[in-house]
């Protein structure tokens, strides 16, 4: 049965899961992709992966009919011009606090007359062979998803969320708390009160909201579910293998 699409799946609120990617090796992007995850994220914000190398992962993530975007090191029109031509289905774009900030991001996604994007010839493209089948993909198709990890991004939550283009939201407990003053202290009442406002006015604007379960932990993602977040991202690859070896070798000393 062919898969919903995630831009629809973000828009009617329905559960996708996907992963992480931060280790630049074919390999590794391989047997993620293969494991049934409906979405992987290339990480260029807290990793070494190049652009040269993100461009082999979308080919890879591709190839295995998962949709692949990438969270971006910046929101610049210039990184996201070029992991858009190496064939991105969309981005996930760091530290949103404003309404001017989320309709520069989704701008430097799309061509005019919406946005600003300059037009190339590259993979996204078919390399010049298809440029008007990927335009008008490029439009109906293409994903952003914000990253709320401040808290002016709470103050100026409801404005981003409906700003046209933005497909979905990240909560970032960690820079938010960190914003907050007390960096990964989310047990603190001033943290969970900022958590709880991002989830009332999602609920409110009827928009998706998506969390990152760092650790691949099946409970805490079932946890989430059933408090209504829909775009899922579940561990990374280093913690996979980390997770495992440990398990392993915890049973084996046993």
């Amino acid at each position: 049965m062919k898969r919903k699409n995630l831009k629809l799946k973000l828009r009617d609120r329905e559960t996708s899961i996907g992963s992480w990617i931060t280790i630049g090796n074919s390999i590794v992007t391989e047997v993620m992709a293969q494991a049934g995850f409906e979405w992987l994220t290339i990480d260029m914000e807290h990793s070494t992966i190049d652009i040269s190398q993100v461009q082999e992962l979308i080919r890879i993530i591709e190839l295995s009919n998962v949709v692949p975007l990438v969270r971006i090191s910046d929101n610049s029109p210039d990184i996201i011009k070029h992991v858009m031509d190496a064939g991105a289905h969309g981005i996930i774009v760091p530290m949103v606090n404003s309404k001017k900030e989320a309709e520069q991001a989704v701008k430097s996604v799309k061509y005019p007359t919406f946005g600003i994007r300059s037009v190339g010839l590259s993979r996204a493209q078919k390399y010049g062979f298809d440029f008007n089948g990927y335009r008008e993909w490029l439009e109906k198709e293409s994903i952003v998803i914000v990253q709320i990890e401040h808290i002016k991004a709470i103050n100026n939550l409801e404005a981003i969320l409906c700003t046209p283009g933005v497909d979905g939201s990240i909560i970032g407990p960690y820079d938010l708390s960190g914003s907050l003053g007390c960096p990964g202290e989310f047990d603190r009442p001033e943290v969970r009160a900022e958590l709880e406002k991002y989830e009332i006015i999602c609920n409110k604007l009827k928009k998706p909201m998506g969390f990152h379960i760092v650790q691949p932990d099946s409970k805490l993602v079932n946890d989430y579910k059933l408090k209504g977040y829909t775009f899922l991202a579940v561990g990374l690859d280093t913690l996979y293998l980390g997770t495992k070896c440990r398990e392993v070798l915890n049973k084996i000393q046993e």
